[in-house]
């Protein structure tokens, strides 16, 4: 089993919880973030006054999924997450030991 973390634009979430549901994930956490990468930030102006956004907001999903459907989960992020622009987050793929369903006690595959 694998823990997907994906870090995407804000705007682009419900296209790629639709992708996910197609590609096989039966479930996800959602989290509003805020972070900087290569985009380190910017300045906007608000009402006349200039002002640094150090942190830039973004939606980081956590999946955990069974190895064999790693490579679809990665191929429906990418393909609906990227806009070609700079700040369109990033993939991680971690290890999981183990799961537990609190619920039922199933443990392993059954429990995702």
């Amino acid at each position: 089993m694998k823990l997907i973390i994906a870090t995407i634009k804000p705007f682009k979430l419900e296209e790629v919880r639709e992708a996910l549901t197609q590609a096989g994930a039966t479930g996800m956490m959602v989290t509003e973030i805020k972070g900087y990468g290569a985009q380190s930030g910017h300045t906007e102006i608000y009402r006349g006054a200039e002002y640094a956004v150090n942190f830039i907001p973004k939606v980081r999903i956590e999946i955990v999924v069974a190895d064999e459907l790693v490579d679809t989960i990665l191929s429906a992020i990418e393909e609906t997450a990227k806009t070609g622009k700079i700040g369109d987050g990033k993939i991680f793929v971690l290890n999981v030991e183990e799961v537990v369903r609190v619920r039922t006690g199933e443990t392993g595959i059954d429990a995702i």
